[in-house]
């Protein structure tokens, strides 16, 4: 195919993507939000891609702007991560209880699925054991308890779900030695922090730069939002030469992003959010979509049902449990709030979707297997903040 052939096709395939992209929060809203977007997001996708009406195709830089939106995705979630919630007695809880989670759902995949080895049982296992903190942001703003004492523990367990797997993703699906990966993630690490003490000393010494940077902040100019995609693609970038997840890149991005903007009187979160949740994140979730095999899964849909079960089992019980015999610093003192934080945090797709690209890149898992994996992701995702929503309504009428 030619360069003007392929550019044509990819434009077509974006016009029906932006216009899914355009739809899901209309029909989101006609369904009262009970169906969140990213899942008619994932619908839409598989309408129109290659394993439905065939409309769209990632050729021409279309997987390269989804893999921006999953960048930007998980920038916004690591911005999200207050260091205080991955310490402390709630954080200390949340990372004994992620270790249970994946130990479970890594015996889980060696039983059912011993003959595809064992590292196909790790990414399994990682898969199973993620929390969709990007995802579950835009609901739980939604229902206005982020400040609330079970938005606050859905934010550490969430967070810990999403570090902890996507460092497993780093040391233990890398091509190199697991020992070699350690020390890759070291010297990323050590970049990592260069980059989160840099903005801050350099606001302290340079005399005048906050003052620029916030009157270079709007109109044409947009100096931190080019900044802020700069320090993104670069720690990607950091990332994927290290032969790191680029995923880690954009996570670490979002938490140095946390730290420079307690010095700047500026709402940069704000001006991010236009852009991922505008454009680049939904763009990810409807390309995503368009690579699950749907009639594969119809064909032989047990292992979508098992997964989902597995994903309630392997992370949902284990914090459900923690919770009901543990002081675990969250302070949920009612069943219905404990029942409400393990549905959250068991709610899992961008994770999944990183795990499955990455495994079915290494030969590591079928596509069959991803597809199965990726819709029990989109179904946790449209069952489980339902299922936490209705039983607060419930209690609520109680009361």
């Amino acid at each position: 195919m030619s360069t003007e052939a392929e550019s044509t096709t990819a434009i077509v395939s974006l016009f029906w993507i932006m216009l899914a992209v355009f739809a899901a929060p209309l029909l989101s809203r006609l369904l009262r939000g009970y169906v969140p977007d990213v899942v008619l997001l994932l619908g839409f996708g598989l309408l129109i891609g290659q394993h439905g009406v065939g409309l769209a195709s990632t050729d021409g830089g279309v997987q390269l702007v989804s893999e921006l939106g999953l960048g930007l995705l998980f920038l916004l979630a690591g911005f999200e991560i207050h260091p205080r919630s991955l310490g402390g007695r709630q954080g200390a809880f949340a990372w004994a209880t992620w270790g249970v989670s994946f130990l479970l759902a890594l015996a889980l995949a060696l039983v059912v699925g011993w003959q595809y080895g064992f590292t196909s049982a790790i990414a399994v296992a990682i898969a199973l054991s993620s929390t969709a903190l990007g995802t579950l942001l835009p609901i739980l703003k939604q229902l206005g308890i982020t400040e609330t004492k079970l938005g606050k523990a859905v934010l550490a367990n969430g967070a810990v779900g999403e570090l902890a797997p996507v460092l497993a993703m780093a040391v233990l699906l890398s091509s190199h030695t697991p020992l070699a990966s350690l020390v890759l993630l070291g010297i990323f690490g050590v970049a990592v922090l260069l980059m989160w003490s840099l903005p801050r000393k350099l606001l302290a010494k340079v005399p005048g730069l906050a003052t620029f940077l916030q009157s270079s902040a709007g109109g044409t100019g947009q100096l931190l939002v080019r900044a802020t995609l700069l320090m993104l693609v670069a720690l990607m970038a950091i990332a994927a030469v290290f032969e790191l997840d680029v995923v880690l890149g954009a996570f670490a991005a979002g938490m140095v992003l946390r730290q420079a903007q307690t010095s700047l009187d500026f709402d940069l979160e704000k001006k991010l959010e236009t852009i991922g949740y505008g454009f680049l994140i939904p763009v990810f979730f409807v390309v995503s979509g368009m690579a699950i095999d749907v009639a594969s899964v119809v064909r032989n849909p047990l292992p979508w049902i098992v997964a989902v079960v597995a994903i309630w089992l392997c992370r949902g019980v284990p914090i459900l449990v923690s919770e009901r015999l543990f002081d675990t610093g969250s302070g949920l003192d009612t069943p219905h709030e404990r029942r409400q934080l393990a549905l959250f945090a068991a709610t899992g797709l961008p994770i999944i979707v990183a795990v499955t690209n990455i495994a079915v890149g290494n030969d590591l898992m079928s596509e069959g297997l991803a597809s199965a994996l990726v819709a029990a992701g989109a179904t946790t995702v449209l069952l489980f903040p339902l299922a936490a929503r209705l039983v607060g309504l419930r209690h609520a009428r109680v009361v």
